[in-house]
C-alpha cells in the first residue's frame, strides 16, 4: 500500500473513530450521571449540567462561526422543554430510582416510540423490520419491568420510559417545525438555555438545594459539561457531515450497552435473569430498526436519535 493510500484509508477511518469516541463517552456517561446522585438531587444536577453546557457552547460556537440568533420562539421554546427538561431531566430523575444500565436501556427505547408515534401523528404505517422491532421491544420491556412479580419498584423505570418518549416527542416536533436550513448546534444552544430554565424552575420547586462540591462531585459535572457536551456535541456534528444519518443511527446503538456493560464493571449493577433477557431483546428491537435506515423509504430519516446521554 502507498504512503498516500495509507493516508486516504487513515482519513476515511476518522469519522467512525469519532462515532466510536462519541458513544464511550454518551455510554460511560450514564454511570457518571449516577455516581454525582450522592452529592447533588438529580434534576439540580440536570439543571447545573444543562447551563454548564451553555457556558461551553458559546465560546465554541463563536470559535466554530456558528450564527448565534435565537430561532423562531414557537419552534424553539417547545422543543427546549420536551428535550431538555422533559428527556434530560427525567433521564436523570429517573437514575435516583433505578440502575445505570437499566435506566439507560429503558430511555433509549426512544427509536420504538418514534416509530409507534409518527404513524397517527405523521402518517407514516410501520412496515418492514419496524413490526420486528416493536414486538421485540415490547417483550424486552415485558421482561425488564416483570408485571408478574410487581413489588411497586417501576418508578425508575416509568421515569425512564417517559423520558424516552418525551425525546421521541421532541424529535417529532423538530421534523415537523424544524425551520429550514437550522444550524444544529444552533439549535442546541438555543433549546438547552429554555430547557435549562425549565429544569431550573422545577429543581427549585422539587428537589432541596444541597450540594456537596466535593471533588468527585465536580469532576462529574465537568464530565458532562465538557467531553459530555461540548466535545460529544462537536463529534456529533463532525459525524453527521462525514457520515449517512443511517451509519452514525446504528453508531448511537453502543451507547446504552455500553452504559449497561459500564454500570456491570463499576457499580455492580448485574442484570437479573429477566433483565438481561429484556435488554438483549430491546438491543435487537433498536438494531433492527437502525438496520432499516440502511434501505430507508420517504419518512425513515426520522427514527435517528439525537442522541444527548
Amino acid at each position: 500500500m502507498t504512503r498516500k493510500s495509507t493516508e486516504r484509508a487513515q482519513v476515511a477511518l476518522l469519522p467512525f473513530a469519532a462515532l466510536a469516541l462519541l458513544s464511550l463517552i454518551w455510554g460511560y456517561n450514564w454511570v457518571v450521571m449516577k455516581v454525582a446522585l450522592t452529592d447533588c438531587p438529580p434534576l439540580l444536577f440536570a439543571a447545573l449540567r444543562v447551563w454548564g453546557s451553555v457556558l461551553v457552547l458559546i465560546p465554541l460556537m463563536l470559535w466554530m462561526k456558528r450564527p448565534l440568533a435565537m430561532p423562531s420562539a414557537r419552534y424553539i421554546i417547545p422543543f427546549g422543554l420536551l428535550q431538555t427538561t422533559g428527556f434530560i431531566g427525567l433521564g436523570m430523575w429517573a437514575l435516583e430510582y433505578g440502575g445505570a444500565g437499566k435506566i439507560a436501556i429503558l430511555v433509549y427505547m426512544m427509536p420504538i416510540w418514534l416509530i409507534v408515534f409518527a404513524w397517527p401523528i405523521l402518517g407514516e404505517r410501520l412496515h418492514g423490520l419496524q413490526w420486528p422491532a416493536l414486538a421485540l421491544a415490547l417483550l424486552g420491556l415485558t421482561a425488564i419491568l416483570q408485571p408478574w412479580n410487581f413489588s411497586g419498584q417501576w418508578t425508575g423505570s416509568l421515569l425512564a420510559l417517559l423520558s424516552g418518549i418525551l425525546w421521541a416527542a421532541s424529535a417529532l416536533w423538530q421534523k415537523r417545525h424544524a425551520p429550514p436550513g437550522l444550524d444544529l448546534l444552533n439549535s442546541t444552544l438555543w433549546q438547552a438555555a429554555f430547557g435549562g430554565l425549565g429544569l431550573t424552575v422545577i429543581a427549585l420547586w422539587i428537589d432541596p438545594l444541597e450540594v456537596h462540591w466535593t471533588p468527585l462531585f465536580i469532576g462529574t459535572l465537568l464530565y458532562n459539561v465538557l467531553p459530555g457536551t461540548a466535545l460529544a456535541y462537536f463529534l456529533w456534528a463532525y459525524v453527521l457531515q462525514e457520515l449517512p444519518s443511517s451509519i452514525a443511527g446504528m453508531g448511537t446503538l453502543a451507547v446504552p450497552l455500553i452504559g449497561v456493560v459500564a454500570a456491570w464493571l463499576q457499580l455492580g449493577e448485574q442484570p437479573s435473569d429477566w433483565e438481561a433477557i429484556g435488554i438483549i431483546g430491546i438491543l435487537i428491537a433498536l438494531a433492527l430498526v437502525s438496520w432499516q435506515h440502511l434501505h430507508p423509504r420517504h419518512g425513515d430519516d426520522i427514527l435517528l436519535p439525537t442522541g444527548q446521554e
